[in-house]
């Protein structure tokens, strides 16, 4: 990884944990916002970082659900 990809994604880690802690699910916009000011290269990793952590967290959740159903089904059963 180039050292703006691992900057993108420690800061977008850290953004991540933020977001949690505020309860602002779009915060990272702002950030995105404020770094495309600065730097487009950067904007650009840490949106990328952002979407792919966003994405692994909404599959996880389903993941989770679908497999609580499941096993809750078989121990109905």
């Amino acid at each position: 990884m180039s050292v703006t990809d691992d900057l993108s994604d420690a800061l977008a880690r850290d953004v991540l944990q933020a977001m949690d802690e505020m309860g602002n699910d779009r915060f990272y916009l702002e950030v995105a916002k404020m770094l495309g000011s600065l730097s487009p290269s950067m904007e650009d990793g840490f949106l990328t970082a952002m979407r792919v952590r966003l994405a692994e967290r909404r599959g996880r959740e389903f993941l989770e659900k679908k497999l609580a159903a499941h096993r809750k089904g078989i121990a109905g059963e």
